[in-house]
């Protein structure tokens, strides 16, 4: 099994272990997506991109916060939650999750999820 394909399923398995994860991807930091399980109307290219501007203004607003390094970021709406987590180097791991998700299950599995993708990178 290629990396890709291992990643690939690393995210499959976490969407269908947690109910409320809607969709998930391993995205560079520099905007590029690495795998992906996104529903077909969502463009990649366009979701990387955005994650990967998130990730940069919320370093830098933790370095300039003097907070530290970052390691996730939040955005809630009404119709549920976008969570980037830091995975391997260079790497967001990102969940979309629907309103009902309970946030602390949420960590705790894209926990696990971003150990297992640092086992295949």
């Amino acid at each position: 099994m290629s990396r890709t394909e291992e990643l690939n399923r690393i995210l499959r398995q976490l969407q269908s272990g947690t109910p409320e994860v809607e969709a998930s991807a391993l995205v560079s930091e520099d905007g590029l997506m690495i795998a992906s399980a996104l529903p077909q109307h969502i463009d990649e290219m366009r979701i990387a991109g955005m994650s990967s501007t998130l990730v940069s203004l919320g370093t830098r607003a933790a370095i300039e916060l003097q907070r530290g390094g970052l390691d996730q970021v939040l955005v809630r709406g009404p119709q549920g939650y976008v969570v980037l987590m830091a995975a391997a180097s260079g790497t967001m791991l990102l969940v979309l999750a629907n309103r009902e998700a309970k946030l602390g299950l949420i960590f705790l599995d894209m926990t696990k999820t971003v150990k297992d993708i640092a086992r295949v990178l």
